[in-house]
């Protein structure tokens, strides 16, 4: 079973990382022709493809200008303490133990517009560059075709070489990252939670509380070492509760009544 999720706009490579343990990235060669793309952009070209701010797009472009191989400890950070998102709030992997991270190692993955897919402990550079930017590289009009099959094809190799029957990827990203995936050629079944909390009369999805809903999910399964989504019914942090009359095999709702 593997988990796949967004990565976040908002960084943090100052807070000291208890583990010197780490990987490398496995599109790294496609990053870095990305990278060399990215370098001839002026800050104002960086500003007009990204839709930020003048004071964002000077910050990208020295990311960029200072963007450089080969990785290590002193000039990048593992992915898993890089991201700094409502998702990776919800996550707290800070307080990860050794076996979490293995096990978050072995089943989270994070999809990325410039790295592709990351494992938690492969290392990066800070960068910004979402999925849903139309950037042209190497000819194509997007990075969706720039990616094409490769993500796809990098989770079905990782479900082959577990030799499982049935394979399950548990969808906590984004449709913006998700979308990066063939899930017609995807080699397992593709599980959705869905967090809804109740507001004006009915329950809904807000966005705030879903995307640190999503990290708390990753980091439920990572502590408790799930490998079946049938025993992500139990799920109850924070007060979600799992709804079995709005779920269905391939998508599983939670909801949330606060207390007023």
């Amino acid at each position: 079973m593997l988990i796949v999720v967004s990565p976040a706009k908002s960084l943090d490579f100052e807070t000291p990382v208890k583990t010197e343990k780490f990987s490398k990235p496995a599109f790294l060669s496609e990053a870095t022709e990305l990278v060399r793309d990215l370098k001839k952009l002026h800050p104002e070209e960086l500003q007009e493809l990204m839709g930020i701010s003048e004071t964002l797009a000077a910050e990208n472009f020295s990311r960029y200008s200072n963007w450089h191989t080969p990785f290590n400890l002193d000039n990048a950070r593992q992915a898993i303490f890089a991201f700094k998102g409502d998702v990776y709030l919800g996550l707290k992997a800070e307080h990860f133990g050794a076996s979490d991270l293995n096990f978050a190692q072995r089943h989270l993955r994070i999809l990325s517009g410039l790295y592709g897919v990351l494992r938690p402990l492969d290392l990066m550079q800070p960068y910004r560059l979402e999925m849903g930017t139309t950037f042209a590289a190497r000819g194509k009009k997007n990075l969706y075709e720039f990616w094409g099959c490769k993500l796809t094809g990098a989770l079905n190799q990782e479900f082959e070489q577990a030799g499982q029957k049935h394979n399950a990827l548990i969808n906590l990203a984004s449709n913006e990252y998700f979308s990066s995936l063939d899930t017609k050629t995807l080699k397992a079944k593709i599980v959705t939670p869905v967090f809804k909390d109740w507001a004006k009369g009915q329950y809904r999805v807000l966005s705030f509380f879903a995307k640190r809903a999503r990290g708390e999910m990753a980091a439920y399964i990572i502590k408790n070492r799930i490998n079946s989504p049938t025993k992500l019914r139990d799920f109850n942090v924070g007060g979600y509760k799992f709804s079995e009359e709005e779920s269905s095999s391939d998508r599983i709702v939670f909801n949330r009544k606060q207390k007023s």
